[in-house]
């Protein structure tokens, strides 16, 4: 617990990590890594498209991604070989639409082409390897391996390379130490650490490879991503979760005629979660023994959710299958709304999450942290408390939602409005500066031991239960998302968020031409227990951490005075 509360920062010198981040980067992958004028003038994209994207529903972007993937192929490449060389032979079989190149167990190319008759095409003239001693599985995918014929002269013009890693944190501190304001720092770590639209492209590709292999026992079927594929916090590297869609989670529901009718004929399983161990099943033994470049394959079939486990080689990507668990896919249409209501909602989950990872308050392990699903929550939570609130309700949604956007799964009420313009924001005019600030003051403060977090109804609601971490879910109401988290990690979030606080009222941190790393970027430092973290504070001898964290939360009782006023009058109108 004392290592948690430390005040003291590592200083890092700079590398030149901008120029290695742009070597080799298309135009609109660079933007995520110079200064903001640079990043405006690359979108230059018309007020009229642009408006015309982000009008469109959640559902209506997913399954243009998915059309996509259909017209999409993936093909390994040689080290070496002539990109125009290569694009002429595969547009003897149609129009490409786009393409990009991308590392990781070697060169890969993928390529989407105009109509689906391109790839069938391109099927015929692609053969079956004949090797010696070995057999291979006759599984004709759109995963292919490009053959160069002679040799591979080092005078071919390569591809670029489209980046497909997040960059390290002290690749993050130096990049975020060169901006002029801690609101310019947290719109840079976004664009960062976001997904590009080629990322997002592949792991979309990446499902329908995967609907290939399905599609052998449920033709109708459809894998669909969600969660941070699509919710719009996905952050580079992160996995890939599935759900391999049987009964069409958009399909309306179909009217009952009168007379004559048939049904299928079906084989009965003993329950619902028994017929879906028993397909994930059959899919994971196909995806282990057939599928191109799937390894590691593990049924996990007894968790709550029982799924699929796997790497995808050819991607990078660790993937997730689950089965019909549609309510996970409406969480992620609710964060997405959230995410494209105001730029600061991004920014903040963005920031929140990063500087969580960078103290191991989240894991990729799973175990009693934090989830960056439950962190996500928090901080739509912490907006909804605003005064003026910046994010509505969920039941606030619900009232907006239309005849068409009515959903209902297990008997849990999921109706969430589709349609972002019927969403009216009150005028909040917060920067985000002051919400990272007043984000690490709030739960700083938080009673936790009593008050549990609920979206649904924006405001502090007494815990059902005695665990450390109370999150409602937002739809399955009677479940607490974060019940894996035990007393000792909520004490050094808690412990870290007054730390942060603490840090952000130092006027050294926030001055750029005193210290560097400054601003957001000194919160990502290591915490420790001695020695000084900004340079002003060098000489000084430190209290110890347990009054320095009083002097803070007196400091918070006196200059939150206006804070707790605010907060007290926006519940009574409640």
């Amino acid at each position: 617990m004392a290592a948690s509360v430390g005040v003291c920062r590592l200083r890092f010198r700079g590398f030149g990590v901008l120029d290695r981040f742009c070597l080799g980067f298309e135009p609109q992958t660079q933007k995520r890594f110079t200064s903001t004028t640079p990043a405006i003038k690359v979108q230059t994209e018309s007020k009229t498209t642009k408006a015309a994207k982000e009008s469109r529903t959640f559902q209506a972007i997913q399954e243009e991604r998915r059309e996509q993937a259909e017209r999409s192929v993936l093909i390994s490449c040689p080290p070496k070989f002539n990109e125009n060389k290569f694009l002429d032979y595969l547009s003897k079989h149609g129009t490409i639409n786009k393409h990009f190149f991308y590392n990781t167990y070697g060169a890969y190319a993928v390529v989407e082409f105009s109509s689906r008759e391109s790839i069938a095409s391109l099927k015929e003239s692609t053969n079956i390897p004949a090797v010696e001693h070995e057999a291979a599985v006759p599984f004709k995918s759109r995963l292919l391996s490009l053959k160069w014929p002679g040799s591979q002269s080092s005078n071919h013009p390569m591809p670029k390379f489209q980046n497909q890693s997040p960059p390290s944190i002290n690749e993050i501190t130096q990049l975020l130490s060169e901006k002029d304001s801690i609101d310019e720092q947290l719109q840079c770590l976004a664009e960062a650490l976001q997904l590009t639209e080629e990322n997002i492209s592949l792991r979309f590709l990446v499902c329908s490879l995967l609907q290939d292999i399905a599609g052998a026992y449920f033709p109708e079927c459809i894998i669909r991503p969600f969660g941070s594929t699509v919710n719009s916090f996905g952050k580079l590297g992160c996995d890939v979760d599935m759900i391999l869609d049987l009964n069409g989670i958009y399909a309306t529901s179909q009217k009952k005629g009168s007379g004559l009718s048939l049904e299928y004929q079906v084989k009965r399983g003993a329950s619902e979660r028994a017929v879906t161990q028993s397909i994930l099943s059959v899919i994971g033994k196909c995806v282990d023994q057939f599928g191109p470049g799937c390894v590691g394959v593990q049924n996990i079939l007894q968790a709550r959710c029982p799924l699929v486990r796997f790497a995808h080689q050819p991607s990078g990507f660790q993937c997730d299958l689950t089965a019909n668990n549609r309510v996970a896919m409406k969480s992620s249409e609710l964060l997405f709304l959230y995410g494209h209501l105001d730029p600061r909602v991004r920014h903040l989950v963005f920031s929140v999450r990063c500087w969580a990872r960078a103290h191991s308050i989240t894991s990729s392990i799973p175990g009693a942290w934090i989830t960056n699903f439950s962190l996500t929550v928090m901080v739509v939570f912490f907006l909804q408390q605003r005064n003026p609130p910046i994010l509505p309700t969920l039941d606030r949604l619900k009232e907006l939602a239309g005849p068409s956007d009515k959903c209902v799964i297990e008997g849990n009420d999921c109706t969430i409005v589709s349609d972002l313009s019927k969403i009216t924001l009150q005028r909040n005019t917060d920067t985000s500066e002051k919400l990272l600030q007043e984000f690490f003051e709030f739960y700083g403060n938080f009673p936790f031991n009593k008050a549990s977090i609920n979206i649904r109804k924006g405001k502090e609601q007494t815990k059902p239960e005695t665990t450390a971490l109370y999150i409602q879910n937002p739809f399955e109401t009677t479940l607490n998302v974060s019940k894996n988290v035990n007393a000792t990690q909520l004490e050094r979030f808690v412990a870290l968020c007054r730390e942060s606080a603490w840090l952000l009222h130092q006027k050294e941190i926030l001055n750029r031409s005193s210290v560097s790393p400054w601003g957001f970027a000194a919160l990502l430092l290591p915490s420790v227990t001695s020695g000084a973290g900004v340079k002003s504070r060098r000489k000084k001898k430190l209290e110890p951490a347990s009054s320095r964290i009083k002097n803070l939360l007196d400091s918070l009782k006196i200059k939150g005075g206006e804070t707790v006023a605010k907060k007290g009058s926006a519940n009574s109108s409640r």
